[in-house]
């Protein structure tokens, strides 16, 4: 009888899945500018651009300063009955007692500290990169944890649902946009923009070089 010849060892190196449906790949080489998508989704898998690790960088800076402005800055305006009031969303944080003490936490966990922090660890796994460095100390650990905390990021969903509260609070009071409220519109497009940039194979295939 012919004996059965034993297959090739797998190198898991080797192999990519997509985040979305699951499917399995051998990674493919892409050129820069150019995309790999999962077949069964469609799913982006690698895009890998040139300057791209510099530019993720500027984007995170920017966001931290947006974030931390729009933080202290008044973010709305209110008159009705003859009375007028501003607040921050820092003002509106802190402003919970009691109960809702914990509504308060949670306000400046998902959409200030939260966000801050996925930023600051992007910029401190980059940086060594960009400068043809190795990666820094646990720079794997802080990349994986910034992933993990990106369901939890929600600066630009704050920011959302704000805008439709705000068109529907507009029939009871006269409401001005106040500095922060426009910080945010343009955090939301660039923290798209960051998004839309950002290899997350190429960082971790940096990381194990």
């Amino acid at each position: 009888m012919p004996t059965q010849q034993p297959s090739p060892p797998i190198d898991l190196d080797r192999l990519i899945a997509c985040p979305n449906c699951d499917a399995l790949y051998t990674t493919p080489t892409v050129e820069s500018q150019d995309k790999a998508y999962c077949g069964r989704c469609h799913t982006v898998l690698i895009a890998p651009r040139r300057k791209a690790g510099k530019q993720l960088i500027a984007l995170a800076l920017t966001v931290l300063i947006l974030i931390t402005a729009a933080t202290l800055f008044p973010f709305l305006a209110i008159d009705a009955g003859g009375m007028h009031h501003d607040a921050s969303i820092l003002q509106t944080a802190f402003a919970f007692e009691g109960a809702l003490l914990g509504l308060s936490v949670a306000v400046m966990m998902f959409i200030v500290v939260i966000p801050m922090l996925r930023l600051i660890l992007l910029i401190y796994v980059l940086t060594p990169i960009i400068r043809d460095r190795p990666p820094a100390r646990w720079a794997k650990r802080a990349f994986g944890l910034s992933e993990a905390l990106n369901p939890w990021s929600m600066a630009e969903i704050f920011a959302l649902g704000c805008a439709v509260a705000l068109v529907k609070l507009s029939d009871l009071a006269q409401v001005q946009y106040g500095p922060a409220a426009w910080l945010f519109a343009i955090l939301v497009v660039i923290v798209v923009v960051t998004d839309s940039l950002m290899c997350r194979y190429s960082i971790w295939k940096s990381l194990d070089q």
